[in-house]
């Protein structure tokens, strides 16, 4: 017997995958507000849309689950409704329909004014900036391109967002100014590629140009670079990196690999010898920049002599961050006419050995921290430690700085001088400095 909602009319949104889908949860959310919808993000609600993620085997495997628990959820009367979006139904709506019928309607990456329509709403176009955000009230991600022209052999990424597409400078100015007057101090800078930003609207690569706008709005105090391309990175960044204070002195830039008949294969149009080049280039530029990266083990054909070759780079370039994955088949890639030859169980040993690498050479730079001080931001109180992050460490991905809630007060969302007494592989201790 079907039981009765106990929610009426309230949308819950459920979102799966990376940091572009907060920010697409975000604006979703933004626009059933402005319709005057009751939306909650990942609560209860008779209404269900799950933003998913299509972008290697665990992704879409949580994707797939997430959406049969809502399709039960709808059986046994608990919620009325579950719509599904994002990378996921973009890239296989024809399988999902016929696997899970139950789904009251699917829709793709750039589908929002239908999705709209079917929860009762007008898409408005004088909303654009306006967003819910649903991180700390103290940083919010900034996607400042959609899609990407890339070839990367092993990516479905094109297939699921598209071409490239840079949001012109002025909308993310306005955009930025809205997220500061809500009490937001950092921005994330996000894309699929960041180092192509304006070469479709400016006819050049035109990320400093954007740099340099952004720092003017006031209220931001620390903006950080994710997901830049190595391949024709603009140089012209690292000079507004260094005179910018509210730049981080921070880069994620995903190199995937270095064994030059990896990355041939890959199709990253680089090789070993301009990597190192860049990295050493970065570091000659900025030199406190910290810098994070991806790797991909067990890639077809990934040899046991292409793999001592990453793994000694790895011990060479000491990177600051650093975070391994295995590799992931995927349909209609470039890639997947290879043979996946590598067993499972040898990419994840690779991966793991990278990781245990990484892990002491994340603890040795740590204890070189003991000591130092440094301007944190406070995110959030967790148990009995308020956690704070350097300008060198974004959200969810990098360390933390743990205080001692018992022990000492700090403000969430502020900014505090913070010594640091003590420090693990991925953690740091601190204090805050009384300031005279």
């Amino acid at each position: 017997m079907r039981t009765k909602s106990l929610k009426k009319n309230k949308i819950n949104v459920v979102t799966l995958g990376c940091s572009k889908n907060v920010y697409d949860s975000e604006v979703l959310m933004g626009q059933l507000r402005a319709n005057n919808k009751e939306v909650a993000h990942e609560e209860e609600g008779n209404v269900v849309v799950i933003n998913t993620c299509g972008f290697i085997a665990n992704a879409k495997e949580e994707s797939v689950n997430t959406i049969l628990e809502y399709v039960q959820k709808k059986e046994e009367g608990l919620v009325d409704k579950v719509f599904v979006t994002g990378c996921l139904s973009e890239r296989y709506k024809p399988d999902l329909q016929r696997e899970i019928p139950n789904v009251d309607e699917y829709f793709g990456t750039s589908d929002l004014p239908n999705l709209l329509k079917a929860l009762g709403a007008d898409y408005k176009h004088e909303l654009i900036g306006e967003r819910l955000t649903t991180t700390p009230k103290n940083y919010a991600y900034l996607k400042i391109a959609e899609g990407c022209d890339r070839p990367c052999s092993f990516c479905a990424i094109p297939l699921m967002r598209g071409k490239h597409k840079s949001k012109p400078i002025e909308e993310l100015v306005a955009e930025s100014e809205k997220l500061a007057a809500k009490g937001v101090k950092e921005l994330i800078l996000i894309a699929q590629d960041l180092t192509y930003y304006g070469l479709d609207l400016y006819k050049k690569r035109n990320l400093a140009e954007l740099l340099q706008a952004l720092v003017k709005v006031e209220g931001i105090e620390w903006i950080r670079l994710h997901y830049a391309f190595p391949t024709g990175f603009p140089m012209d960044v690292l000079e507004v990196m260094r005179e910018e204070p509210k730049i981080c002195n921070y880069i994620d830039i995903p190199l995937q690999h270095i064994s030059d008949a990896i990355l041939k294969s890959m199709r990253r149009g680089t090789t070993q010898a301009k990597t190192t080049k860049l990295l050493q280039d970065f570091r000659a530029a900025v030199p406190d920049m910290a810098i994070r990266t991806t790797l991909i083990v067990g890639y077809p054909g990934e040899t046991e002599q292409d793999f001592e070759i990453l793994r000694d780079w790895v011990k060479e370039m000491r990177f600051e961050r650093l975070g391994c994955f295995t590799y992931s088949h995927e349909e209609n890639t470039h890639a997947y006419s290879l043979e996946d030859d590598v067993p499972e169980e040898v990419k994840q040993q690779r991966a793991n050995e990278i990781m245990e690498i990484q892990s002491q050479i994340s603890w040795e730079l740590n204890q070189e921290k003991i000591g130092k001080t440094f301007q944190c931001i406070i995110d959030r109180k967790e148990g009995n430690h308020f956690v704070g992050r350097t300008e060198f460490d974004s959200p969810d991905v990098d360390n933390e700085v743990l205080i001692d809630a018992t022990k000492h007060y700090v403000k969430i969302g502020d900014f505090t001088t913070i010594e640091i007494i003590d420090a693990s592989d991925f953690d740091l201790y601190g204090v805050p400095v009384q300031l005279s």
